[in-house]
């Protein structure tokens, strides 16, 4: 049984050094649809959290994506107090890490990938405020646009969905960087929202900027185009 055992760590050990970008999620592949990992060839750091998983890339100081797993029972549980108490990822190296000062007078919001929102326990409220869940995010962006017709309609979608909805949010491009670990600001956001008993998908697509303006959702198979990530879903149309 010994034996076994490190025959699987050591056939394990030798896929990830050929395949650098594999995520494993070991502890959280119940937030994926049917335990399905995306594909991608960035290199990241896979990061487990109470109600979300994060995809981390240690080249830009951000999320890749993160994943969460909603339905309406989740949303209308008692939810925490917003506690603003954002924090570096201790998890990370220290190279690999954004850092609370980067973010210092750089003229954008620390842009919450997995919704503070979302979160219902104490735990996750404080967790969804590593700075591994953020992105520089336009202050207008982050605070009319993206809430408004990006997070605000997601909520309503699995409030009316049957079953679980699998949200994926991300960013991609390159606009700049700030501070002193160079944490990448992006070009575009995303959003994936997957309903698994409908086979319904489709994706919001939004420049990161303050003028942005909000534009019909793109489908599953232009998201993926265009971001390079193969989420690993099959739906069967692009809309609810």
């Amino acid at each position: 049984m010994q034996n076994s055992w490190i025959i699987r760590i050591v056939v394990s050990s030798i896929f990830l050094i050929v395949n650098p970008a594999w995520a494993l999620f070991d502890q959280c592949r119940d937030y994926f649809p049917e335990e399905r990992i995306p594909v991608t060839q960035e290199k990241g750091r896979d990061l487990c959290f109470d109600g979300f998983a994060i995809f981390y890339s240690p080249t830009t100081k951000k999320p890749i994506y993160t994943v969460e797993r909603l339905n309406r029972a989740r949303l209308t549980a008692q939810h925490q107090q917003r506690t603003n108490q954002f924090y570096e990822e201790a998890r990370l190296p220290f190279a690999d890490r954004a850092l609370l000062s980067d973010y210092k007078n750089s003229g954008y919001d620390r842009g919450h990938n997995a919704p503070a929102g979302d979160m219902t326990s104490e735990r996750s409220m404080a967790q969804s405020f590593s700075l591994a869940n953020m992105m520089p995010q336009a202050r207008e962006n982050n605070r009319g646009v993206w809430a408004r017709s990006v997070e605000g309609p997601t909520r309503k979608y699995v409030m009316r969905a049957s079953g679980d909805v699998f949200v994926y949010t991300g960013s991609v491009g390159i606009a700049g960087r700030i501070g002193k670990n160079q944490v990448v600001v992006p070009t575009h956001l995303f959003k994936l929202v997957f309903d698994i008993q409908k086979q319904n998908a489709w994706a919001y697509w939004v420049e990161n900027t303050d003028l942005a303006q909000m534009t019909e959702p793109i489908s599953y198979a232009e998201l993926v185009r265009l971001t390079g990530i193969d989420f690993q879903i099959k739906p069967s149309v692009k809309a609810p």
